[in-house]
């Protein structure tokens, strides 16, 4: 339970249940997580890898989303394009700052 406000509110998830690997690393890798523990303070190693390894995921998942816009609006003929721009112009009239400027 956490408190916010004098309210208690229920955890909203449990934390993942770990599963325990063994691997071989560089000395190098292994000086970078050290030094991410350190600068992070985190609590362990483990903690630290897990964060590093969460982090370059959500980078590919990031780089995943921006090439499929990417080929999406590679792949839009020029009248279609024309077509986007027009929509994006007015949706940019039409913005809280569009509408408070008239």
């Amino acid at each position: 339970m956490h408190t916010t406000d004098g309210m208690n509110m229920p955890a909203t998830r449990k934390p993942a249940r770990k599963i325990k690997r063994s691997f071989s690393i560089s000395p190098e890798s292994h000086a970078f997580i050290r030094r991410s523990q350190k600068e992070r303070r985190t609590r362990s190693e483990s903690e630290t890898l897990d964060a590093l390894l969460s982090e370059l995921m959500t980078i590919r998942r990031q780089h995943l989303l921006d090439s499929a816009w990417t080929d999406y609006y590679d792949s839009l003929s020029s009248d279609e394009t024309d077509e986007q721009r027009a929509w994006g112009a007015f949706a940019e009239s039409q913005s809280v700052e569009g509408v408070r400027s008239r």
